[in-house]
């Protein structure tokens, strides 16, 4: 059991938290979310011992052990990837290690008997025995291969390190499992992999993710930063975000008889119990559900963006056409004799390993660069907008303010009220919507782009993963927003949510040809036969 007892932390004159008091029970999955900088990572800080608070402390029986998710991909460059992964259990790995160079001691002593029969007990209470095989099963999980095990780290690519290390953090069975971003730069397998872990991991997680999918799928509790505070609530990522809204509407209903409000909390509880899958979590989910009240439930200081795209026109039936188009980059063939043809009113992620394939495709199709052979066609009644990957062009050493900035893509109002009414939607209120464009964050530069595309009014959309530097409020606001889109999307991302509720069509471009699929992403991911032909087409 870990124990949170009146923590507080500033930096400056910004109050991050204040007068925290937090139990986080075994058996439980935490999902820790908050507005950007809130301060969900800095607390995973405090859990960890790495950040002191300046009042309080964190708490934990002196027998249970504290597991972290590293951030730092290269710091073991020189150590080899199953010692990497041992090292997550200090103890058990001292004394491997302290073992091991007493017996290679050419002048073995009686007290180095006397030693090493000491460590050769603690090591079986730690299960010394099988430690090796375990990390090996977690490497395997995870998607390295045992032909890597060996491999030192500085030889292993940056997708396959941040693998190394969250086996690492789960090896051993710790007591409280810290993970912050878990899901970033793993592929598909691995999440869903490490999902059924955790779904079967009977001791405390404690996560901070942006992937809705990966929270509601693992969490039995959320954690909100909120007003500097940090409360529990029972459910999934999606129950605390419906429930967090009929806080609000309740709030301003507040002549509504208590009972009718207890009909929509009930009716509402029911619904969620119901969808509850039958993993562990689920279960006892449920059972926390049927007991909430009233009073359990409390509206967000949440804000979020207001994102609607509106096409200017109708799209004609005819929408784009690819004829074997073929890129090679510094030498490595990045498209190959790619051919496909898009139709009216749909919407089509492009998913799969290759980052690279789709974002210069995406490129070459919005004219920003040249295929090597191939052609492309798009119909007459069509008006595209992109979001490319990198928007930096858009505001490196740009010294416009949010106004000015957003008036070069304003053509039919260009009044002060017009723009400053935009951005206030797009949460640039009051004296944000006067700073300059090069002093923006990663995630305000999105809300700006995104603001960019909905005047431009255009019919057809082109995203290359727009969520990458979004808070949960503006993720949501964003995928609610091209849900309701008339038009047609191509689009990227790594969200499995915002494909799944997004997307009707799947194209996969691979080094052997293109998988193209007229169906969800959770069937696409779950259809065991078809994720053969994929991984063969990656041969």
């Amino acid at each position: 059991m870990l124990n949170v007892t009146d923590v507080s932390l500033r930096f400056g004159d910004k109050k991050l938290f204040e007068d925290v008091n937090i139990q986080f029970n075994n058996g439980n999955c935490y999902g820790v979310i908050g507005a950007n900088g809130a301060g969900k990572s800095t607390f995973l800080k405090i859990l960890s011992g790495e950040i002191e608070p300046q009042k309080g402390h964190v708490s934990l029986d002196a027998d249970q052990r504290i597991a972290v998710l590293k951030q730092d991909h290269f710091a073991y460059e020189n150590e080899q990837v199953l010692e990497t992964v041992l090292m997550g259990h200090e103890r058990l790995y001292n004394v491997m290690k302290e073992k091991d160079a007493i017996y290679l001691k050419t002048d073995f002593t009686e007290e180095d008997g006397i030693r090493a029969a000491e460590l050769e007990g603690e090591f079986a209470e730690l299960n010394g025995w099988e430690a090796e095989s375990e990390a090996a099963i977690l490497l395997s999980g995870l998607g390295i291969p045992d032909s890597l095990h060996d491999k030192q780290m500085s030889e292993l690519k940056n997708d396959q390190k941040v693998k190394v290390l969250l086996a690492q953090a789960l090896f051993g069975t710790p007591d409280v499992l810290l993970l912050d971003e878990p899901t970033n730069g793993l592929d598909i397998q691995a999440i869903h992999w490490l999902q059924d872990f955790l779904a079967d991991f009977e001791n405390t997680v404690i996560v901070v993710s942006h992937d809705r999918h990966f929270l509601n799928n693992v969490c039995t509790h959320i954690a909100d930063v909120d007003f500097g505070k940090i409360e529990i609530y029972v459910g999934n990522y999606d129950f605390w975000y419906e429930s967090s809204q009929l806080a609000a509407k309740m709030a301003k209903e507040e002549n509504k008889k208590k009972e009718e409000k207890i009909k929509d909390l009930q009716a509402f509880i029911a619904r969620f119990s119901a969808n509850a899958s039958k993993s562990k979590q689920a279960t006892s989910r449920r059972k926390l559900l049927e007991n909430i009240t009233l009073d359990d439930i409390k509206p967000s200081s949440r804000r979020y963006p207001y994102v609607a795209f509106t096409p200017g026109r109708e799209i004609g039936n005819d929408l784009l056409r690819v004829d074997g188009l073929t890129k090679t980059i510094n030498g490595q063939k990045v498209l190959d004799n790619v051919s496909f043809t898009i139709n009216k009113d749909e919407k089509v992620a492009f998913v799969g390993k290759d980052d690279l394939a789709n974002t210069v495709l995406f490129d070459i199709l919005n004219g920003e660069m040249e295929p090597d052979s191939g052609a492309f066609h798009w119909g007459v009644t069509t008006s595209r907008s992109y979001f490319p990957k990198d928007n930096s062009a858009y505001f490196e050493n740009n010294e416009l303010t949010l106004v000015e900035w957003l008036r070069q893509y304003s053509p039919e109002d260009q009044t002060e009220t017009f723009l400053r009414g935009f951005l206030g939607r797009m949460l640039f209120s009051g004296e944000e919507a006067l700073k300059q464009a090069k002093v923006l964050s990663g995630g305000e530069k999105v809300r700006c782009m995104l603001s960019k595309m909905m005047l431009a009014e255009s019919n057809v959309l082109i995203f290359d993963e727009p969520t990458s530097h979004l808070d949960l409020e503006s993720i949501t606001a964003l995928n609610n927003g091209l849900i309701k889109f008339k038009g047609s999307i191509l689009f990227t991302s790594s969200d499995h949510q915002f494909v799944n509720s997004i997307a009707n069509r799947l194209i996969e471009l691979t080094p052997n040809g293109i998988i193209d699929k007229s169906m969800t992403y959770d069937e696409y991911v779950r259809d065991e036969k078809l994720q053969k032909e994929v991984a063969a087409m990656y041969v």
